[in-house]
């Protein structure tokens, strides 16, 4: 009963160890800020929704300049024309709501702008990260940009930089082992929203 506990106990350890050799990690974010075409990319998104925002304000602006001149002379309008006047107010609000949904609503510009233009880069990173976990035969690869639960990686487990290499982007060292930041300890909250998740085959 001993050597049958003994040696159930070394197969659990063995099968952890093995299973230990098939694990790495990336930092999609670190990847992505090597990738000049995506720092590109963000900066003419950024641009254009400013560009956008403030177009918006403009508008909503006018819509103020109008509504306080129409409060000034309403007493000396008349009926049709209070109407009239109402109604042109009304009606460029609604424009201009309609125009700040679809430049920044849920499937708006912006988003299709975002889309456009980051897909095909976080596809091509998909696709070396792919690439790089089956030739060094890892089973699984987490993204610790985007992990809470990842309090602490080896970076012998990092991938990042064959990842770059592979895409033909040449590497910074590797930035150190992975350690749980002390706000998080006690919140177990994230500290980054990132664009690029975990995949798994």
């Amino acid at each position: 009963m001993k050597k049958l506990i003994i040696t159930l106990a070394f197969a659990l350890a063995a099968s952890v160890l093995c299973a230990q050799r098939f694990v790495a990690y990336v930092d999609s974010e670190y990847i992505l800020s090597n990738i000049p075409e995506y720092n590109a990319a963000i900066e003419e998104i950024d641009d254009l929704s400013i560009k956008w925002q403030k177009e918006i304000e403009e508008r909503f602006q006018e819509i103020d300049r109008l509504f306080q001149r129409f409060q000034a002379e309403a007493p000396l309008l008349s009926e049709d024309m209070r109407r009239r006047r109402e109604n042109e107010i009304i009606e460029k609000e609604r424009e201009a709501k309609d125009l700040q949904r679809r430049r920044f609503g849920a499937e708006g510009d912006l988003f299709r702008k975002r889309q456009e233009m980051l897909r095909p880069i976080q596809d091509r990173v998909y696709s070396s990260i792919e690439k790089v976990a089956r030739a060094k035969n890892f089973e699984f690869v987490f993204d610790r940009a985007d992990n809470a639960g990842l309090l602490y990686a080896d970076t012998r487990r990092d991938i990042s930089n064959d990842v770059l290499d592979d895409m033909g982007l040449k590497p910074r060292p590797n930035r150190g082992a992975i350690e749980v930041k002390p706000e998080l300890q006690n919140t177990g909250q994230s500290g980054s929203n990132q664009n690029v998740n975990v995949r798994t085959r």
